[in-house]
């Protein structure tokens, strides 16, 4: 069992920020690319950053300019900088390393006034 941790959410109002963690096996961390994504009951699960092993970044354009993926090969840590929250931005997130199916209990995000 690989034991996969998300951190770092919370209730924050429109406009504001958050950042996320996410910590796995060194073993599991190095080497693989990492993606966020966020789900909301009801909805399928959605893919909003990436990051490759040599640092390519990707994101969904509902979140382009706002959200920034970075990670710390240091402390096997994924993290998700989030600016300029909206409420559609609520959700449960989780990081994932591409290709497999190794999954945390994700970390509930709520943007409301």
């Amino acid at each position: 069992q690989v034991n996969i941790e998300e951190s770092g959410g919370g209730t924050v109002q429109p406009g504001g920020s958050l950042r996320l963690s996410c910590v796995a096996p060194r073993h599991i961390f190095l080497g693989n690319f990492w993606d966020w994504y966020r789900q909301v009951p009801g909805k399928e699960r959605e893919r909003v950053a990436s990051i490759s092993w040599a640092d390519s970044l990707e994101y969904a354009d509902s979140v382009r300019g706002r959200f920034t993926i970075s990670r710390d090969n240091d402390k096997n840590t994924v993290y998700l900088q989030m600016n300029d929250l909206k409420p559609e931005d609520t959700a449960v997130y989780y990081c994932n390393p591409r290709y497999t199916t190794y999954w945390g209990q994700g970390t509930q995000v709520t943007v409301s006034s």
